[in-house]
């Protein structure tokens, strides 16, 4: 398994790269780490990372799947948006500083437009989070942004 710094394999930058590393993926999956800082974007006033952040964190996990699939391939790493997530449940309200999250994300359903589906879990001691993200990831994003000037 060939691994890259996780700043080349996900469409963010500084702080907003919330994973740590990607420690393992395959043609169907990612698992990658964060280990909760006591501080920094989206933290509680305690420290903690709100449980709603594990969305975000899924959502990373699948875009650093995407990453690696492109890098492999010798492939520019392509900009994707979350469209939905279905039945997130954790039962945890926040992930406590210092935990090393462990996060998966496992590939149901993925087509040529760029439409997928992915079945995902956050695993710490005492921690669980599950979901369903449906993302999006067009060959050529760009073309999405592009404003038609003509009167």
């Amino acid at each position: 398994m060939t691994s890259w710094p996780i700043e080349e394999l996900l469409p963010h930058a500084g702080d907003m790269i919330l994973l740590d590393a990607v420690l393992e993926h395959g043609p169907e999956h990612a698992l990658c780490r964060r280990r909760v800082p006591a501080g920094g974007l989206f933290h509680e006033a305690g420290g903690s990372l709100p449980a709603w952040v594990g969305v975000e964190l899924m959502a990373q996990a699948i875009a650093a799947w995407a990453g690696c699939r492109a890098k492999a391939a010798g492939e520019p790493v392509r900009l994707g948006f979350l469209l939905g997530t279905r039945h997130y449940v954790c039962n945890v309200a926040a992930f406590a500083p210092g935990s090393e999250l462990l996060i998966e994300a496992r590939r149901d359903f993925h087509d040529d437009s760029g439409m997928g589906v992915f079945a995902c879990r956050i695993a710490a001691p005492g921690v669980l989070a599950e979901a369903r993200l449906t993302v999006f990831s067009p060959p050529d994003a760009s073309r999405l942004f592009q404003m038609d000037t003509a009167p």
